[in-house]
């Protein structure tokens, strides 16, 4: 399936039915298929063929998203630009793509007028809302343009480019194919419940996972009702007025939910599905959600270059048989996919048996076609035929698949490796912590000393001491944080990961705490 695919089938359903909704006005299926040819038209009017790069800068919105459908019927490329990126960022990603054409909310004019200069392949201009210098107003670009519909096949089936994190360096550009997420679109399908038109509420960037999993809504005829802001009073209530069945926010976003004066009274009767993922979720607060918000959270584990579904657990899968929590398994990232190879592999290439720890390797139709003009980078993913993930993990002898780190993460202290996921797990049980980082800082005794940053909620004082005491009953004092930093906020990426580099370097930078220094007594190791 393209792009377009999932649009024209929803509008088969009902062409009159909700498909976009924002801030209480909606457009439907057959207007977001009319803007989709128009749109497709205009670029082929601009002189964008069939494989050239078309990039989006916009916050969430329902134009916006609508132009996704008729840069695939022009057979180009979407190129989604976050735009919470710096303005250096989204040039070097714009040069790296090596886009023609930008469509852009006039928001970001200054922006744009910053960057063009640097981007001599960038010939064609739209501004979506707004009378912008250089580039053509969206209504006027689209004036004139012919009633017949546009349909041009993509070039070997590139879909889009997508930036990576940008978390481990300069980022890479990730070719995901129609048929990548035609595999993630199914999977998606047949792994959570669905009712015939689902009501999916976007609050994530569209830019990201809340963008791709539109598809799978529309292929259902369902209603997409897009924020555009992050605003948690204003998503409690649209779950409530729109009946929403669908949403998904990252962890982060789900702690501060959880923290919201407005949440115990709001009316969440409709959900069916709560998606959770993008970062590891802290057990306690997932028990903490469940019985709040009730029996609907939904995790997933994937990643850019295997989008979404490398393995999921539904909600009834947080269950067991007998209707008890499974707190074994909310740890875990859920069972591999139906059409995902999941496997754990040593440094030698080896593939490991039940419940060894190693590097999480991929293989099936979800993973991507490559990283765009980056050979290297894409044989080096793709060594012993399978993708690697950069993730440590093992799977136990129910198949469930569990994270235990970053390969990058992983802190060797004392001749033992220690998994910061683990000690995360540990420090956010504590009632007083609301979010933390945990990273391994040089030592003369250790090697590495387990490092922790502690985010505590407002008035709920804690001690390092108290942090390391509590973490080191649960998991012992080798792994126990020998150093323990309070900050009123931790450095996060555009998706709520935080950026643990950032942590590292302010600390390597502003050398020890004064309040609270490391332990170096063999006691307490």
């Amino acid at each position: 399936m393209r792009l377009t695919d999932y649009l024209d089938k929803g509008a088969s359903l009902g062409a009159a039915a909700p498909c976009l909704t924002t801030e209480g006005n909606s457009l439907s299926y057959g207007e977001v298929q009319e803007l989709s040819w128009k749109v497709a038209r205009a670029l082929e009017r601009s002189g964008v063929r069939a494989g050239e790069k078309v990039a989006i800068l916009s916050g969430n919105d329902p134009t916006a998203f609508s132009c996704v459908f008729g840069i695939a019927r022009a057979g180009a490329v979407w190129c989604p630009v976050n735009p919470r990126n710096e303005a250096g960022e989204n040039r070097d990603l714009l040069d790296l793509f090596d886009c023609t054409c930008l469509i852009f909310q006039g928001a970001f004019a200054a922006l744009v007028t910053q960057i063009m200069p640097w981007l001599p392949k960038l010939n064609t201009l739209v501004c979506l809302d707004d009378q912008v210098p250089g580039a053509a107003s969206f209504d006027h670009w689209l004036a004139g343009v012919p009633e017949t519909r546009c349909e041009r096949a993509p070039v070997d089936d590139i879909a889009m480019i997508v930036g990576t994190g940008g978390t481990t360096g300069k980022p890479k550009g990730v070719m995901l194919t129609g048929h990548n997420l035609e595999t993630m679109s199914a999977l998606t399908l047949m792994s959570y419940p669905f009712p015939d038109r689902p009501v999916y509420l976007a609050i994530a960037p569209l830019t990201h996972a809340a963008g791709v999993l539109c598809f799978p809504i529309m292929a259902l005829g369902g209603e997409i009702v897009i924020m555009p802001s992050p605003r948690l009073d204003t998503f409690l209530t649209l779950i409530e007025r729109h009946r929403v069945t669908h949403t998904f926010l990252p962890p982060t976003l789900i702690y501060l939910l959880l923290g919201h004066d407005g949440l115990d009274s709001a009316d969440l009767d409709s959900l069916l599905c709560f998606w959770y993922g993008a970062a590891p979720m802290s057990a306690t607060r997932l028990e903490e959600a469940i019985e709040r918000i009730g029996p609907v959270f939904a995790q997933l584990f994937g990643q850019t270059e295997a989008p979404m579904m490398i393995s999921t657990m539904a909600p009834a899968d947080h269950f067991l048989a007998d209707g008890s929590l499974a707190r074994s398994r909310l740890t875990s990232a859920g069972r591999p996919t139906p059409l995902v190879t999941v496997a754990i592999m040593n440094e030698q290439g080896r593939l490991l048996p039940a419940g060894k720890r190693g590097e999480i390797v991929v293989r099936g139709p979800l993973v991507m076609a490559g990283y765009y003009k980056d050979t290297e980078a894409s044989e080096d993913a793709a060594r012993h035929g399978w993708h690697h993930t950069g993730d440590i993990g093992y799977l136990d002898e129910d198949n469930y698949l569990f994270i235990v780190d970053r390969a990058k993460d992983m802190i060797i202290t004392g001749g033992f490796n220690v998994y910061s996921a683990e000690i995360e797990q540990a420090l956010m049980a504590h009632p007083a912590v609301q979010d933390c980082a945990v990273i391994g800082l040089p030592d003369d005794k250790w090697g590495e000393r387990v490092t922790a940053v502690v985010q505590l909620y407002p008035e709920s004082p804690a001690t390092g001491g108290e942090i390391r005491r509590f973490v080191r009953d649960r998991v012992g004092g080798v792994k126990a944080p020998k150093q323990v930093e309070f900050w009123s906020d931790l450095p996060r990426s555009k998706v709520g990961k935080v950026l643990k580099n950032d942590v590292r370097t302010t600390l390597l930078g502003s050398g020890l705490s004064a309040q609270d220094r490391p332990l170096h007594d063999d006691e307490d190791q």
